[in-house]
């Protein structure tokens, strides 16, 4: 259930033509009162006698009959109350119910307290009403509705719990604005899986993900097709932004444009700056346009830095400074935009729905302290450059370990923002791993599958060998490793970082130390994902022979000759 306080009016009877007629994209069904602050109120909707006009003369008596010095200029509260699509439609003596406890929450006209101000609740659609009252009690004095939103909100838990309808978590005020009803009939009759204000919403925020500066993301807005208005200072100076669907017209057949903030809190032209004041980017990959690849940024170079950003982001956010974890929270939105944004066709409807999900965890009233976030800022900005990803070879395993390490850090996200009491960011944070899994699941099948295989192949000795390591490192996960399906891919990624140099037992240790690994959905998995990142092994190995010469080498593991890497890495 969600009230909603809509601004203050001058004119009552604007108001109630607006409920009883048919709505702007002819929505409303049936206009009726369903309550009211008596019993004897005129219904328009349901009584051929009764006139807007009478029903407005009586709402507005008490502002009447107070002197014109004493009349507030503002004098009509709106409230709307809406449930959700899944709740169930309840009666008209239900909505009454609820429009009563509403006004009483709201201090608009309280039994308890004596006299109240005049109000009426209208109902023209199952799912939701709209309460109107004039701001002067019958007494002539005002209403105290100072917090009357906080009030309403509590008051909405409390009925969800009674009606048994979807419990919905507190919100902050950092919410980005909910779509209109007129919004989503207007989409449906447009075939749309969202409303205008949801795509703009979506795609202005991939814009902005790693950009450098303002050209650059008006050169993307204006790449992904919107129309764009600038407001513009006298002195010349950008004040701010409007965007609008090319084909989201108004009744004049004008594009709807909405301002940056009124898409959400974070996309006013002000708090974009604020990321890029503190940003110094590696400059964009040359030559080409945006999204071509170059030897140095290609989508798995991309994916493998993201990895990097996310796993040392985690500490930060688990155990850093609240404005330095809201900051690095913030980028990792980001992230996912870019992410979505250069995905390949079997993950990205994932990838795009955790985006849109992670979008509400990404703002609480803990400021972001920007800067020390760009190492993440820094890995959108390289996926986006690194261009989209086939999905399939090494881009295809590098996205597998991008999205695991960001599971991990939009977990910790959660558990951050569970700490702080902001439970709408923490539901959405956990709305994201659920897409984020399966995205990784679609990701990973294959590389890991070929690594199965690969770790199937090898030699008794050799996985003896590894197996022995394992035990020997982590005692405390081993025999849990063991028993994974991943167990295999895990051995085979040993092998492969055994016989390019590295020390297998020490890459283990880094991995393990880095974090827990206990609630992970698959040891093995992070583990192979890590070891690979680390040891600069390629992700993946479907053209890679099987490993023989670690089970060969005459010597000790870890002291072995350098491979093609050049180095060792701890």
């Amino acid at each position: 259930m969600v009230p909603r306080i809509h601004k203050r009016g001058k004119r009552t009877i604007g108001i109630l033509f607006y409920l009883y007629g048919p709505g702007k994209a002819e929505e409303h069904t049936d206009p009726h009162l369903v309550a009211s602050w008596d019993l004897c109120a005129p219904d328009p909707g349901r009584d051929d006698t009764a006139t807007l006009k009478q029903l407005q003369q009586l709402l507005d008596q008490p502002v009447e009959n107070v002197d014109q010095a004493e009349r507030p200029e503002k004098h009509v509260w709106h409230l709307s109350v809406r449930n959700g699509p899944d709740d169930r439609i309840l009666s008209e003596e239900e909505w009454g119910d609820v429009a009563r406890r509403m006004v009483a929450a709201a201090g608009i006209d309280d039994p308890e307290e004596g006299a109240g101000c005049r109000w009426v609740a209208v109902r023209h659609a199952d799912d939701h009403i709209h309460i109107v009252a004039t701001v002067v009690r019958e007494d002539g004095y005002r209403p105290r509705l100072n917090n009357d939103a906080i009030r309403v909100q509590d008051e909405a838990r409390l009925l969800e719990a009674e009606l048994g309808l979807r419990r919905l978590n507190t919100g902050d005020g950092t919410a980005a604005k909910r779509p209109t009803s007129a919004e989503r009939h207007k989409a449906e009759r447009q075939g749309r899986e969202r409303t205008a204000r949801e795509e703009l919403r979506e795609t202005v925020r991939r814009a902005v993900a790693g950009a450098a500066g303002e050209t650059e993301f008006f050169d993307r807005l204006a790449a992904a097709g919107l129309l764009i208005r600038r407001r513009v200072a006298p002195s010349g100076d950008l004040l701010g932004y409007k965007v609008a669907l090319p084909d989201d017209l108004n009744k004049d057949g004008e594009p709807v444009f909405y301002p940056g903030v009124r898409l959400a809190p974070d996309l006013s032209l002000p708090r974009i700056r604020e990321r890029w004041s503190a940003d110094h980017p590696d400059p964009a990959p040359s030559p080409g346009t945006p999204g071509r690849a170059t030897p140095d940024n290609n989508p798995s170079a991309a994916r493998r830095r993201t990895a990097s950003a996310a796993w040392a982001a985690l500490p930060i956010v688990e155990q850093g400074d609240d404005a330095v974890a809201a900051a690095h929270i913030a980028a990792t939105g980001e992230v996912l935009d870019a992410l979505a944004k250069t995905s390949a066709a079997h993950t990205r409807h994932e990838l795009r729905d955790a985006a849109f999900e992670f979008e509400r965890a990404s703002r609480s009233h803990i400021r972001a302290e920007r800067g020390h976030d760009r190492a993440l800022r820094q890995a959108a900005r390289d996926l986006v450059n690194g261009g989209p990803a086939l999905g399939r070879g090494e881009d295809g395993a590098t996205t597998a370990m991008a999205i695991d390490m960001l599971v991990f850090l939009i977990t910790a996200a959660m558990h951050w923002h569970a700490k702080k009491g902001h439970a709408q960011q923490a539901e959405a944070a956990r709305q994201a791993t659920e897409h984020l899994r399966s995205a990784y699941q679609a990701a990973a099948a294959h590389p890991l599958g070929t690594l199965y295989q690969r770790g199937r192949r090898l030699a008794s000795p050799l996985v003896q060998r590894q197996t022995s390591v394992l035990r020997q490192t982590l005692p405390k996960l081993a025999e849990q490793v063991l028993a994974e399906p991943g167990w295999y891919a895990l051995a085979a990624t040993l092998a492969d970082a055994e016989a390019a140099g590295h020390d297998p037992a020490s890459l283990l240790t880094d991995a393990a130390g880095r974090r827990e690994l206990g609630t992970a959905d698959s040891v093995a998995d992070v583990l192979v994902w890590r070891l690979r990142q680390t040891a600069d092994l390629p992700a993946d190995t479907s053209g890679t022979a099987d490993v023989h010469a670690a089970e060969r080498s005459p010597h000790p593991a870890g002291q072995r000759t350098p491979g093609r890497s050049g180095h060792r890495r701890g």
